[in-house]
Order: structure tokens, then sequence, then C-alpha cells
């Protein structure tokens, strides 16, 4: 009770942090741009002409494609999670109900094949299902013949086998999706704090060259400062804290 009565909070609390994950990364992204904008706007006046702005577009190009990456990764784990799902429901209420069924009839005539064709439980685990619906498969696959005399379809078992194949499968696809996407952010990672990098060097060199105008200098500011809190490889993590409040 307690762990089915937790299954909700958890999703809903994964979806909600994939969704504050999703928005940092979209202004994290767009802030970048802007950076990258306001350099294209100002380089025939030579701001950041051969100084970075160049490796800035560079490192945008490829934070792109990895947030592609990233996405798809998601979509893929969460589209196999799906379909794991329909496929669950098949074997349960479906395929192994059925054996369940006419592995009854057949313990009537075979004592030793009583309690042979039990159902995993309803709240089995994803191992746990694929496992006795393997170990159920090999139990009936011998007694084919006995089971088809009783009444038994004579695809069932090869619905099974296939069943439990497309279950496996949905497991590769969502272990493939959810590697692609946590590669994919520890890539972005280490591209955002290396356009950090850049940002600081370029940061210099506007002010140099922009430094006397106001106008100017507020707009860069609107453009670097939503960059949030990046951290450059230099940057420890034991930084100074604010105080606490009285």
């Amino acid at each position: 009770m307690n762990g089915a009565g937790h299954r909700p909070t958890r999703v809903a609390a994964s979806h909600e942090e994939e969704g504050f994950m999703k928005a940092q990364l979209r202004r994290r992204l767009e802030a970048a741009t802007r950076v990258r904008d306001f350099l294209r706007a100002h380089n025939t006046d030579g701001v950041g002409e051969g100084l970075g702005l160049a490796k800035l577009e560079e490192l945008l190009q490829r934070a792109e494609v990895l947030a592609t990456q990233q996405r798809a990764g998601v979509a893929a784990a969460r589209f196999a999670t799906q379909q794991r799902r329909g496929v669950r429901r098949a074997l349960q209420k479906k395929v192994l109900l059925y054996l369940r069924v006419v592995g009854e009839v057949a313990a009537k005539q075979n004592q030793q094949l009583a309690g042979q064709f039990r159902l995993p439980p309803r709240d089995a685990s994803t191992y746990e299902l694929l496992t006795m619906g393997r170990t159920l498969l090999e139990r009936a696959t011998p007694q084919k013949e006995l089971l088809v005399k009783l009444g038994m379809a004579e695809g069932v078992l090869d619905e099974l086998r296939m069943t439990l194949d497309e279950f496996e499968q949905t497991l590769e696809a969502g272990r493939a999706g959810r590697r692609e996407h946590v590669g994919a952010s520890a890539d972005l990672e280490e591209v955002f704090s290396q356009i950090a990098e850049q940002v600081k060097l370029l940061d210099g060199v506007v002010k140099y060259r922009f430094g006397d105008n106001a106008e100017l200098m507020g707009a860069w500011a609107s453009a670097r400062n939503v960059l949030g809190p990046f951290k450059s490889k230099g940057d420890g993590e034991g930084g100074a804290k604010a105080p606490k409040a009285a």
C-alpha cells in the first residue's frame, strides 16, 4: 500500500523536475544566443573579432545539438515506458491469464502440472514479470501437445514468446534513451562551462571597447547577466556563502 501510494508522488516530482530542467536549459540557451547576437551586431566595430566570438558561436551550435539529443533521449525513454505499459497489460491480462486457465485444466489430467502455471503478482516488478514469464514459457513448451489437446490455441506459446521479447525490447529502448539523455546532459554542462569562460573573456573586450557608452553597456549587461550562475572550470565549490538571516 505504501509503495503504491507513493508512486504518483514520485512521478509528479519527476515531471516537475524535468520541467524545471527544460526551462533552465531554454533560458541558458536563449541567454547565450543574446550574447552572441549582441557581439554579432557590433562585430563591425571590432568587438570580439578574433577574441572569442567564433569560439562562442561554435560552442552555442554544439549546445543546440546536445539539447536536441537530450530531448530525443527523454522522448525515447518516455515512449518506451508507454509501450512497456501496454505490453505488460497484454502479458498479465491476456496471454499469461489464458495460459494459467489452460494449465489448471491440464493439472487435473496430470497432477505433476499442479501449481506450474501460476501468474506473477499484479504488482510484480519489471524484472520479476519478465523472469516469471520466461519460466512459464519454459514449463509450458514441453507440455504443448497436452495443452493443445485440452483446448489451448496452437499459437499461444508463440504469442507469449513474442510478447516477452517485445517487453524486453522496450526495456532496452528505455535504457538507451536514458543513456542518450544522461550523456547529452553531462556534455551540455561542460559546454555551458566553456560558454561561461568565453563570455568572461568577451566581457572584458566589450567593457574596453564600449565602457563609455552607457546605452550599449546596459544592453550588454542585460544580455550577459541573464546567463545565470554558471561556474567555470576554475571556480571552486566552496565560495563565500551569504550570511544567514538573524
